[in-house]
C-alpha cells in the first residue's frame, strides 16, 4: 500500500529525523506506528545516521504490530527487522540475525542488557509509560546502557496516567536527567510538595503553585503532542453512566468491610490488611462478589450483571464488547450469557478477535491489561461497557480506543459504564477524570503547532 501522510504525520516525521532526543506524544489512532518507521527508514537508508535500532514494545505490539506495518506499506519494504520474543534461545537467535530492526519486548530488556552485547545507535521506546517507575529493573537496566544510544524516540498517549511525579523517569529516560534532573529527589523538591503524611512518612506529593507550567516548559525543546479529535474525523464519544443501586443487606455487608476492614461472611473471613487491599475488595464487592482468604469467591450480588443483561438486550443483537475487571467477574458474567443463551467469546486469541472485527460475535468479553495495546477492535462494534473499572488511566483510555479510533465505521461510540452508586466506583471515576485532567494539560501544553 502507498503511504500518503496527512500533514500532522509529515510533521511527526520531520520531528524524529531531526531531534536525536524526542517525546513523541501521539493519541491512539494517529498511526504512531508507521510514522516512527517511516523516519527510520529515512535515517537507515537516506541520511545514514543510525545502522542498528532497538525497538522495545509490550509483547502484543513486539510480537505483531510491527512486522505488521512493515509489511503493510511499500515504501519501507527495504527494511530487515527481528523479532526477539518467546524462549531465550529464540530471542538470541533473532539478535543475530542480519536485521535493521530488532524488537524486543519490555519485560526482556533486563536480559537483554545483561545477557547480550548492547551495540544499538538508536532506541525506540515504544508506550514510554512503561518506563515510569524509576524502581523497576527494566528502567534501571535500559538506564546502564543509555549513555550508549545517540538517538532516542519515546512514544506515548499517555504520558501521565497516574499524575505529574511518572514524567519524571519517562524523560530521564530520553535525556538522562538534563530537563527534570538526575535523580527522582530534585525533581520532587524543585515542582512538589508532600500531601498525604504519617509522621515523616510521605505517601504522596501535590505539584507546587505554577508546577505544571515550569514542566511543560522544561521537556518542550523534545517533546510534540497531537491529538485524534484534532487531525482526524473521529466519531462522537458519549460516555455514560449506568448506575445500580446496593440493597440494605449489601450496603451493611460494603460498610462494614470499608469501615472496619474485616467482614465476616459464611464459609470464611475476609480481610483487608492496608489501603490497597481494602480498595480491591470494595471493587470486588461492588462488582457482585468478593474473594476469601482462601481464595475462593464469594457471591454477594448480582446488580451489575442484571445491569448489563438490560443493556445486552437494549442493544438488539448490535455487538457489545464488555470490560472486565476480576477473575470472578468473567466467571459470573459467563454463567449468566450461558444461562440467557446469549452467544459470546473472549477476546485472547487471534482468531476470537478476527471473529469480532467479522461481525461474528454478539458479546466479547475482553480484560483491560490485554486489551492496551496494538489491538484493533473497531471494525467489530461501537460500544463498550465497563463492567468493572480499572484504577489506571492509561488501561483505562488504551481500552476505550480499541472502538474510538480512525477506521469506526459508526459515527457515535459509546463507552457505558455500570457504577454502583455511593461506592468506590464513583471515586474510581472521580479519579480518572483528575488523571485526565493532568494528562490533558500536559498534551495541551506541548501540543505540535503545524502552521510553525
Amino acid at each position: 500500500m502507498k503511504f500518503i501522510p496527512h500533514d500532522y504525520q509529515s510533521y511527526a516525521i520531520d520531528y524524529i529525523e531531526r531531534k536525536p532526543i524526542s517525546a513523541v506524544l501521539l493519541d491512539m489512532g494517529l498511526g504512531k506506528t508507521v510514522i516512527t518507521l517511516t523516519a527510520l527508514n529515512d535515517l537507515l537508508f537516506d541520511s545514514f545516521e543510525v545502522h542498528r535500532v532497538l525497538i522495545i514494545a509490550p509483547l502484543r505490539v513486539a510480537r505483531q504490530t510491527w512486522s505488521d506495518e512493515i509489511a503493510k506499506w511499500d515504501h519501507l519494504s527495504d527494511l530487515r527487522y527481528s523479532i526477539a520474543v518467546g524462549t531465550e534461545k529464540e530471542r538470541i537467535e533473532a539478535l543475530n540475525a542480519k536485521a535493521d530492526l530488532y524488537v524486543i519486548n519490555r519485560e526482556n530488556v533486563q536480559w537483554l542488557v545483561e545477557n547480550t552485547r548492547f551495540d544499538y545507535d538508536m532506541v525506540v521506546v515504544d508506550e514510554l509509560s512503561s518506563f515510569k517507575n524509576h524502581q523497576a529493573k527494566r528502567f534501571r537496566s535500559l538506564m546502564k546502557v543509555r549513555p550508549r544510544v545517540k538517538r532516542i524516540v519515546g512514544l506515548t498517549g499517555t504520558p501521565t496516567a497516574n499524575g505529574l511525579m511518572d514524567l519524571w523517569a519517562e524523560f530521564r529516560i530520553l535525556d538522562m536527567g538534563e530537563r527534570l534532573g538526575r535523580f527522582i529527589g530534585q525533581y520532587r523538591s524543585a515542582y512538589f510538595r508532600p500531601d498525604k503524611m504519617n509522621g515523616q512518612i510521605v505517601y504522596s506529593y501535590k505539584p507546587l503553585p505554577g508546577a505544571e507550567e515550569r514542566i511543560y516548559g522544561r521537556i518542550s525543546d523534545i517533546t510534540i503532542s497531537m491529538k485524534a479529535a484534532d487531525h482526524l474525523k473521529m466519531p462522537e464519544l458519549v460516555s455514560l453512566r449506568y448506575p445500580v443501586r446496593l440493597s440494605d443487606g449489601e450496603r451493611k455487608i460494603y460498610d462494614a468491610m470499608r469501615e472496619e476492614l474485616i467482614l465476616q461472611i459464611p464459609g470464611g473471613e475476609i480481610t483487608a490488611a492496608n489501603a490497597a487491599a481494602l480498595s480491591g475488595k470494595l471493587c470486588q464487592l461492588t462488582n457482585g462478589a468478593i474473594y476469601d482468604d482462601e481464595g475462593t469467591a464469594k457471591p454477594v450480588h448480582d446488580r451489575k450483571l442484571d445491569a448489563l443483561e438490560d443493556i445486552i438486550e437494549s442493544m438488539n443483537g448490535k455487538p457489545l464488547l464488555v470490560a472486565y475487571w476480576f477473575r470472578h467477574d468473567l466467571e459470573r458474567i459467563e454463567a449468566r450469557l450461558h444461562k440467557l443463551h446469549i452467544p459470546f467469546s473472549r477476546l485472547d486469541t487471534e482468531t476470537s478477535i478476527r471473529r469480532w472485527n467479522a461481525g461474528e460475535i454478539p458479546v466479547a468479553l475482553i480484560h483491560p491489561a490485554s486489551a492496551g495495546h496494538g489491538l484493533n477492535l473497531q471494525s467489530g462494534g461501537s460500544t463498550l461497557v465497563w463492567f468493572g473499572l480499572t484504577w489506571s488511566l492509561e488501561l483505562y483510555q488504551q481500552t476505550v480506543a480499541r472502538l474510538w479510533r480512525q477506521g469506526q465505521s459508526s459515527n457515535t461510540v459509546v463507552i457505558q459504564h455500570i457504577v454502583a452508586e455511593d461506592t468506590i466506583d464513583e471515586r474510581i471515576l472521580a479519579a480518572l477524570r483528575r488523571k485526565d485532567a493532568t494528562q490533558a494539560a500536559l498534551i495541551e501544553a506541548v501540543k505540535a503547532n503545524l502552521r510553525k
